[in-house]
């Protein structure tokens, strides 16, 4: 064997062992993700009416980007939790409304990323819509922000209402002039839901279901979607007009990371 075969051979296998500690690594990360229980479903897959604006896949929100384990802008919910709001939209449709879902099923990684996000305190980027009264230094001890979720567990949403026939809602800019979440309806960012008195994950007490500075239609249309959901087995979280439970809970204790996308559901079947 010549010298230069020699040399050869042996970048040739310092090669193959650099790719060995390399490619499996890359394999085995694009197959860590967990999925989900076979109890997880889309919510299309049991009611394709209900709107879906799955808010964390855009920038659109407090934190101003696409938030870690939203990969596709799909709900996916526990069944027994799919099924209920189903038939919670079928009483609205005969109102002349229709059920629309901002965020469902939260992956744990999108929670950790809010957290991330919560302590970085120099990025406010977003804070003019979204927390325009609040310091952000307060966002954990004022609850809006916290290391676990419920809707983790699969059976929570945030969920508005809109009137039919639906008008689109004009797409979001990164970028554009930012409009505080409690400004008058006809002035904040343009969403075709009915006027709630604040815009969705507004970090405010005027946010709460029930403040008594909410009155009028604004109030009626809290009840609305209050007691059409109550009625079939969710329950309101009191600081949150859109962010609603249904109980028993599947999984009460368990708090999942799978990520949002339909191979989370189709690998589990």
């Amino acid at each position: 064997m010549t010298r230069l075969t020699t040399v050869a051979r042996a970048l040739i296998t310092t090669f193959a062992a650099l790719l060995a500690s390399t490619t499996p690594s890359t394999t085995a990360q694009a197959g860590t993700d967990p999925t989900a229980p076979k109890d997880f479903v889309a919510l299309r897959s049991v009611d394709p009416t209900i709107i879906q604006e799955m808010r964390y896949v855009t920038p659109h929100n407090f934190v101003g980007e696409r938030i870690d384990g939203y990969r596709q802008p799909i709900c996916i919910l526990t069944r027994p939790a799919a099924e209920a709001l189903h038939k919670a939209q079928r009483k609205l449709l005969r109102q002349g409304y229709t059920l629309k879902v901002y965020d469902c099923y939260r992956p744990q990684r999108a929670v950790d990323h809010f957290v991330r996000w919560a302590e970085d305190l120099d990025d406010e980027a977003m804070k003019g819509e979204f927390y325009p009264n609040v310091e952000k230094t307060r966002l954990f001890a004022d609850g809006y922000i916290a290391e676990k979720s419920g809707h983790s567990r699969g059976s929570t949403l945030d969920v508005t209402l809109v009137r039919l026939p639906a008008k689109p809602t004009r797409p979001y800019h990164p970028g554009q002039p930012l409009v505080p979440c409690l400004a008058p309806q006809d002035e904040r960012f343009p969403d075709n839901s009915i006027d709630m008195g604040t815009g969705f994950d507004c970090f405010d007490p005027l946010s709460h279901t029930l403040d008594p500075r909410v009155q009028g239609q604004q109030r009626a249309n809290r009840l609305l979607l209050k007691g059409t959901l109550e009625g079939l087995g969710f329950v309101n979280l009191a600081e949150e007009w859109w962010h609603y439970t249904f109980k028993p809970e599947t999984h009460p204790d368990t708090y999942f990371d799978f990520p949002v996308a339909r191979k989370s559901l189709t690998s589990a079947h």
